[in-house]
């Protein structure tokens, strides 16, 4: 099957599939905030129209300004962007045919942005027997000899966090080593206490942090994200950038979510009931579901054989779940589900129950 390399944009599954799409569909392949955008956003609209009549501002200072703030860290130790995507073609731009290791599975658009920079890409995967985890000892020997190391943690798509030393071990290693160490922290405000290793740049300079805006405010369409790093690095990726690359309303937007801590606070409590709950239902219907910290997880039917088929079923019934096809170390066995409204869930869990008893 020659599915869409992402979630989002279903009609492109159905089509691939040819599969008539049906009228009302709820798609689990999006991993962006079941709560929505901050109430903001509704509110302020209208004065934001504005923002559309002149130049955004090509540095984004006011933007880079706040997230330095919220940091700890100078305003030259930040560098905002077109969505996360723009930020990774960015970083591998520095490692034209250069060697880069990537912890797997992981979002493919890392190996992407590297070959197409004519990088020598090589993956470190982690095993399921293993819970996932990372094996320091296993990867610090494939580490060596490489410009580039890509972590996403927490993880897309397992949902996995790693443990903190472990990672502090691979970027000291990696430092010795002179290797740059990116952490993709996409996802970290979606885990408690929103674990991050932005405390840690003073002490790395071979330590770049990859940032989203648009998963937690839900605001996908505008694209907008960032990358955490010391100067000279920041300073090597801004003079890549294109100019005005970050619109004006989405520099607005970011600097106005970044204030809405009360909206992540409550999306972090839902997120963890909600998951908790559906995780529970779908053990009780005796699928196999992995244990995650974030607003997403993975989930197969334990008669493997039958993943495509459970995919498709639920395509027809209107639930439009990630395959995992082009995740390497998991080639299609599971399926990796958002977590979404209460409401949304159910229907979800329904249609479960319904393969189950044709199983």
């Amino acid at each position: 099957m020659n599915l869409p390399s992402h979630g989002s944009n279903p009609q492109y599954v159905y089509e691939a599939l040819k599969l008539k799409q049906p009228d009302k569909i709820v798609d689990f392949s999006v991993n962006t905030n079941p709560l929505g955008p901050p109430d903001f956003l509704k509110d302020q609209w209208g004065a934001l129209f504005e923002l559309v009549t002149d130049y955004p501002d090509p540095l984004a200072s006011e933007l880079r300004s706040v997230i330095a703030d919220k940091e700890g860290l100078n305003i030259d130790q930040v560098l905002s962007g077109n969505g996360a995507a723009e930020l990774i073609f960015l970083v591998a731009s520095l490692f034209h045919g250069k060697k880069a290791l990537i912890v797997s599975p992981a979002f493919s658009e890392y190996e992407q942005a590297l070959l197409s920079y004519g990088c020598e890409v090589e993956e470190y995967i982690l095993e399921e027997k293993n819970g996932w985890q990372l094996d320091p000892p296993v990867l610090l020997k494939a580490l060596k000899g490489k410009d580039l190391v890509v972590i996403c943690n927490p993880n897309n798509p397992t949902g996995i966090m790693y443990d903190k030393n472990h990672i502090l071990e691979v970027i000291s290693y990696a430092k010795d080593q002179k290797t740059l160490v990116m952490i993709d922290e996409a996802f970290y405000d979606f885990a408690e206490n929103s674990p991050t290793l932005a405390a840690e740049l003073p002490n790395y300079q071979n330590l770049i942090i990859l940032r989203s805006l648009t998963k937690m405010y839900a605001i996908a369409g505008v694209r907008l994200g960032y990358v955490l790093g010391n100067r000279d690095l920041i300073h090597k990726l801004e003079d890549r950038k294109p100019h005005w690359s970050v619109n004006s309303l989405a520099q607005q937007l970011g600097i106005r979510c970044l204030h809405e801590a009360n909206h992540v606070r409550k999306t972090q409590q839902f997120i963890k009931a909600e998951r908790e709950r559906v995780q529970s239902s779908l053990h009780s219907l005796s699928y196999s579901v992995l244990k995650s910290n974030v607003n997403f997880f993975l989930v197969k039917d334990l008669h493997q054989h039958r993943t495509d088929q459970l995919y498709q079923f639920l395509l027809s019934k209107g639930i439009v779940t990630r395959h995992t096809r082009n995740f390497k170390g998991l080639e299609g066995s599971h399926l990796r589900m958002a977590v979404k409204t209460r409401e949304e869930n159910d229907r979800m869990l329904e249609q479960m129950k319904e393969w189950r008893g044709e199983c």
